[in-house]
């Protein structure tokens, strides 16, 4: 059920708060939404259609949004300057993209596509078919420009052309893109997400795999991950503003702040999850078949493929012991393997990860 909280008399109004209220649609708080394809949707009137603000883990440096198109419909013109990456949760239809006195340009999606229109310019999104709805997630770094700028207004009247990004390029939406280094792949649209070849990823544990886009020249990235039936992953830490949208399987995922017991969040596909600043999360795939979600996040990928936040290398994957981010197996609490062990009976998926080799205090 969507929130729409209050903030109390003594607590400053951020202007991105502001703006989400003037928007007029349900605002979703907490730490997870269950279920993007029926969570609750109002008209909207900056897109002409209807649509949701997932605001979660208490942060305003990323959000969601969702949007709703009727069939047959199409949206308004949109125009803004913060980024976007948009995945389609279901429906297929077209997006027409352009920028000022440039020639306009199409791209066709489906369930499973993602792309990001290209920052300040303009587009419109098309529902073909003419029986059913179409709806979208997309992950926005507008709080962190709302914060910055103060001014809805500028943000979504500037006409300066980012040509260094986006010039009308024939090729932009159709070449399939190149990969920049392990598990980095730069593209501007995939045309089904599920069906895109992932790469090992050891690191993490699970026999999992993994890949990294980078889209439209952003600085918001995302990625993909699969892990087997069966398994779940090491537990890990990291800056705020991930959003975890689960693309198939069934599961759960802990989160725990330094200190503070862990909560048990229940997943299927269509559920977004996102962890507060630094705290610990882990995923773990209790269903018969594989588990896959999808990563979007504040961030950047250099030419090499490194992902770099704020500065600073990504550690997740490499070991506490080590001065990284992520919990070895051999030094999780084994009640962590118990509940995991429990959950799997429930859901009749075979345990295929064994138990760890706990290491002594």
């Amino acid at each position: 059920m969507a929130e729409t909280q209050t903030p109390s008399r003594t607590a400053r109004v951020s202007d991105y708060e502001v703006w989400v209220k003037g928007e007029g649609v349900p605002i979703y708080k907490g730490s997870y939404v269950t279920d993007l394809y029926n969570c609750e949707v109002a008209d909207w009137p900056r897109t002409g259609q209807k649509g949701a603000i997932v605001s979660l883990a208490d942060q305003e440096e990323d959000d969601g949004h969702v949007l709703e198109i009727a069939p047959g419909g199409k949206t308004e013109v949109m125009h803004h300057l913060y980024e976007s990456t948009t995945f389609v949760l279901e429906g297929r239809g077209a997006t027409t993209i352009w920028q000022k006195d440039l020639p306009k340009q199409t791209v066709e999606w489906q369930r499973g596509s993602l792309f990001s229109p290209p920052v300040n310019s303009y587009y419109q999104h098309f529902n073909l078919d003419g029986q059913r709805r179409s709806r979208f997630y997309s992950v926005t770094n507008a709080p962190m420009l709302l914060r910055i700028f103060r001014n809805p207004k500028f943000i979504f009247g500037d006409e300066f052309v980012f040509d260094d990004r986006y010039a009308g390029q024939d090729s932009y939406f159709t070449d399939p893109g190149e990969r920049l280094g392990v598990r980095v792949w730069q593209t501007n649209f995939v045309p089904d997400l599920r069906q895109f070849k992932l790469d090992d990823y050891k690191e993490r544990g699970a026999g999992g795999t993994n890949m990294h886009f980078r889209l439209a020249s952003n600085q918001m990235e995302c990625h993909v991950s699969q892990f087997p039936s069966g398994t779940y992953k090491m537990a890990h830490r990291h800056s705020v503003g991930a959003h975890l949208l689960i693309l198939g399987g069934i599961g759960y995922s802990t989160f725990r702040l330094a200190g503070q017991e862990a909560v048990k969040v229940d997943w299927k596909d269509g559920s977004v999850l996102s962890p507060r600043h630094l705290e610990y999360h882990q995923h773990f795939n209790t269903g018969p078949t594989a588990a896959s979600y999808l990563a979007l996040r504040l961030g950047g990928l250099s030419r090499s493929g490194v992902v770099q936040r704020r500065g600073e290398l990504a550690t997740t994957a490499i070991s506490e012991r080590e001065g990284g981010l992520q919990v070895d197996y051999a030094d999780e609490a084994p009640a962590v393997y118990e509940l995991f062990v429990q959950e799997c009976a429930k859901h009749g998926a075979e345990v295929r990860l064994p138990r760890p080799q706990y290491r002594k205090s």
